[in-house]
């Protein structure tokens, strides 16, 4: 019996990704930007509690050019709906066009020509992650104003059958997985022993400590908690 190549019906992971997020990146870019941000690096990266940063020229080439990095957390993919990965996407790519065309505040601090611009295209900055926050400071989520340009936007590019094909499975399975060495990590079930979890609001300082696979949830954003 003839078995069909792998490739054939996995396609290939990698192009089906990063294709997506550029593919979103040019419509968000030429919508709510009028094209003028340079194309960038986005990555995937799990960095503790965050669900995305901006990186100002992090990557270069042989011969003298260097591009921006805009990185998101494969981590909460499926956790989150597409248009808040994409609503992150658009937030970093305000940190990008600060860099270019404005001034950006010291540090990781969101100054207000950051929020002004956050508020144009349709993204209202706040630092609770819930109305009436306030719209700068060190560490500011965003909201999705209702009816606003980028809501608009992302309601019709969802509704042409954009997606993210590709997402990390549920915590349960990847465990199983590292146990009969289908993944290369060090990490393994703790049953019965305490492990420290966070709220997956990546603004939130909550912690708790709890025995390995317990079910918790943040009291102040009403979000799950995951090991950290």
């Amino acid at each position: 019996m003839n078995e069909q190549p792998l490739t054939s019906t996995l396609g290939k992971p990698t192009k089906e990704t990063y294709d997506a997020f550029q593919q979103a990146y040019d419509v968000l870019n030429r919508s709510l930007f009028k094209s003028e941000l340079p194309n960038c690096l986005i990555t995937l990266q799990r960095r503790k509690r965050t669900y995305g940063y901006f990186s100002a020229e992090r990557f270069g080439r042989e011969d003298g050019h260097a591009t921006d990095e805009i990185a998101l957390n494969p981590a909460h993919f499926r956790d989150r709906p597409v248009k808040e990965i994409l609503a992150t996407l658009a937030h970093e790519m305000v940190h990008l066009w600060q860099h270019h065309f404005g001034k950006a505040g010291r540090g990781r601090y969101h100054n207000k020509q950051w929020a002004e611009k956050m508020k144009a295209i349709g993204l209202q900055p706040t630092d609770t992650g819930e109305e009436g926050g306030k719209e700068t400071g060190d560490k500011v989520h965003h909201i999705v104003s209702p009816d606003g340009r980028f809501d608009r936007l992302t309601t019709k590019l969802l509704a042409r059958g954009f997606a993210i094909t590709w997402m990390e499975k549920p915590r349960a399975d990847t465990a199983a997985r590292s146990q009969s060495g289908g993944e290369n990590t060090e990490t393994k079930s703790k049953s019965g022993k305490r492990v420290k979890y966070t709220c997956t609001n990546e603004e939130c300082d909550q912690k708790a400590w709890a025995r390995h696979e317990a079910k918790l949830v943040c009291g102040h954003h009403m979000l799950p908690m995951t090991p950290a």
